[in-house]
């Protein structure tokens, strides 16, 4: 079949330098101090995600805040009656916690906080995709821009992805998915759906290499391999546990195995050892034949979140997230369609079968 619109090739995306913040015990117990009662002054909280600094992690949770993921960040905001979120992550998911509390303030630590997926899936031309493929319903990854989020008929994190993508199959639709062309393939294979494509890739997950993991698990036959969905395939086939973040850290907490190696962001194993103390993690190897890592297990953009800077965007202002009030409408339904389904789906009324 030749489509009206290609399938977009796999954009080039380059990251930035890898930074991450470095401080002495008395720097950060005086920054720990003063961001604390920053946050109270200005009646905030903090939400930050699994990948960012423990330093970061750890200050969240001390203030009655959130260590999770991006939607549990943004869901958590919600329902917290600070009047400032501070979101430690990228800037979706600064976006998505606006999306959601639109009535807050809401600021991070570093604006220019990005995400390759959500580069490589320009508004614009995701919107040309969908419009030269009107019989299709539109599935969008959690990683986008709110602008693609409004465009898009359905939001998905990853967590959640196969059992929507399997209800819309059954129900008939055909679909097009971005941005994250791994996590695509693999909820496609698992649900057997009419998928195309985006050609979009995390620089994180895509720079694991199967043949190295392979290598690794012989050498620690008692380990079980957790892996993220946004990786490649052929490192897929090797888990034995294939999800979300907050699956992957659930996984370790429950299973049996004394070794985990793990094949998703390093910033997890914070939350993971606190999780299963104890227990060895070892990082899945990003070396090896065609190896190109540019990221080689932490993303460049989350390490741009620190103590320092979240301190000063306390101090001086600036670094909000503002959505223009249709596309944040627009977004918000096709978000509030995820979480239907899985309010849904939790009590009972989503049957997939077999």
């Amino acid at each position: 079949m030749k489509l009206a619109f290609p399938i977009p090739v796999r954009p080039v995306i380059q990251p930035p330098p890898m930074v991450e913040e470095v401080l002495a015990d008395d720097e950060r117990a005086e920054l720990k101090a003063r961001i604390k009662r920053l946050m109270k002054e200005q009646d905030a909280v903090l939400v930050a995600h699994y990948y960012t600094s423990a330093d970061l992690q750890d200050l969240a949770e001390e203030t009655g805040g959130c260590v999770s993921d991006s939607l549990e960040m943004a869901r958590f905001g919600h329902a917290h009656p600070a009047r400032t979120l501070i979101v430690a992550g990228v800037k979706f998911m600064g976006e998505t916690s606006k999306i959601l509390n639109p009535e807050k303030r809401v600021i991070m630590p570093d604006l220019a906080a990005d995400c390759s997926l959500d580069l490589a899936c320009p508004a614009d031309e995701f919107a040309a995709f969908c419009d030269a493929h009107p019989d299709r319903l539109s599935v969008v990854y959690a990683n986008t821009s709110a602008a693609v989020k409004a465009r898009a008929d359905w939001v998905v994190t990853s967590g959640i992805a196969v059992k929507i993508v399997t209800y819309l199959h059954r129900q008939g639709h055909a679909l097009l998915w971005a941005p994250d062309r791994h996590l695509g393939d693999y909820v496609q294979r698992i649900s057997g759906a009419d998928m195309l494509l985006w050609q979009g890739s995390c620089v994180v997950h895509e720079a694991f290499k199967a043949e190295a993991l392979a290598k690794l698990r012989a050498e620690h036959p008692d380990a079980a391999v957790l892996v993220h969905p946004e990786s490649p395939a052929p490192v897929i086939a090797l888990a034995d546990v294939v999800g979300s973040t907050t699956q992957l850290i659930e996984a370790v907490r429950t299973l049996p195995n004394p070794e985990f190696i793990v094949a998703t962001d390093n910033g997890i194993f914070h939350k993971m050892r606190a999780a299963a103390p104890g227990k060895l993690l070892l990082e899945a190897p990003t070396a090896g034949e065609g190896a190109t890592c540019q990221s080689c297990a932490h993303c460049p953009w989350m390490a741009m979140n620190g103590l320092r800077k979240l301190a000063a965007v306390l101090e001086q202002g600036g670094n909000e997230i503002h959505i223009e009030e249709s596309i944040r409408a627009r977004a918000a339904v096709s978000i509030q369609r995820m979480l239907d389904f899985a309010a849904a789906d939790k009590a009972g009324r989503i049957q997939l079968g077999d």
